[in-house]
């Protein structure tokens, strides 16, 4: 056991609830401890959720940015080249601030969807990591985490559904899923 200090890389993966949520949470701790804190939203933007508005009072120090237009229809139709271009933006936006060192943490969440999707390549994401300032903490949220991605890791972790309300017909709530 060493008891040397540096960034960790952490993924929250698997098929059920709580991958952003226990992102957030844990960047919560991070600025209460006096650490800079950018979460990058790969796939989000068409909705409004509680946490951009929890964020404000922590001005610069945590950062929360959208960087997609929402559900991203794959499978039976071709992705929309504009989903795949936003998500090659949406990682340049993420490798500049992770190298920048301007950042104590950056969550990258929803990367792992963008991974399996097809839409962006693993092995520019583990290059970066793997370059990143030692200090830095990631956070990889998105269910099928790359095997890449989750041998690079210092912890992964893998929500799994033992009972949702949906399943009983309830529908998302406010304050919970959004």
């Amino acid at each position: 056991m060493t008891d040397s200090r540096r960034g960790l890389l952490l993924i929250n993966t698997g098929p059920g609830k709580g991958k952003t949520t226990a992102a957030l949470g844990t960047a919560l701790r991070a600025v209460g401890n006096g650490m800079r804190v950018l979460v990058l939203q790969f796939l989000k933007g068409s909705w409004h959720y509680g946490e951009l508005d929890a964020v404000e009072p922590f001005g610069d120090n945590f950062v929360i940015r959208q960087m997609g237009r929402g559900f991203v229809k794959v499978g039976g139709a071709e992705t929309d080249p504009e989903d795949i271009r936003m998500a090659h933006e949406a990682w340049e936006e993420a490798r500049q601030a992770i190298l920048s060192g301007e950042w104590d943490m950056v969550v990258l969440d929803e990367i792992n969807y963008v991974i399996s999707y097809g839409m962006l390549d693993p092995a520019q994401v583990v290059e970066t990591l793997r370059n990143r300032p030692e200090m830095v903490h990631i956070i990889l949220t998105g269910r099928n985490a790359h095997p890449s991605l989750v041998e690079l890791a210092d912890t992964v972790t893998e929500m799994r559904d033992v009972k949702h309300a949906y399943q009983k017909g309830i529908l998302a709530q406010r304050g919970i899923e959004y």
